[in-house]
């Protein structure tokens, strides 16, 4: 996307921190990074248009966008028991986005 280098480059710097960090300071702490797709939250669809919600929405399995409850639940899976064996990974939790 035009316009976009600096997100891009600051998105790629939390990737590669998340797996460096996950070996420097890991030692029994799980490092990982939630990267979430179109999420419906007031800050996201503000100044956008329908035709822009609408488009984003139909570029996921779901043909939505996520609701809060959706990214917080990966999130809460992270910080249980149940993802100690995930570390210095970057989980997409964006509904399969094509």
């Amino acid at each position: 996307l035009p316009t976009y280098s600096i997100y891009s480059a600051t998105k790629a710097a939390v990737e590669q921190m998340t797996r460096v960090f996950s070996k420097e300071i890991g030692r029994g702490v799980s490092v990982n990074a939630l990267a979430p797709g179109a999420t419906e939250t007031k800050l996201f669809l503000d100044g956008k248009s329908q035709e822009q919600i609408d488009k984003l929405s139909s570029m996921n399995a779901f043909n939505r966008l996520a609701k809060p409850m959706d990214i917080a639940k990966v999130v809460l899976f992270l910080a249980s028991d149940d993802s100690k064996w995930i570390s210095g990974q970057v989980i997409g939790a964006n509904g399969a986005l094509v």
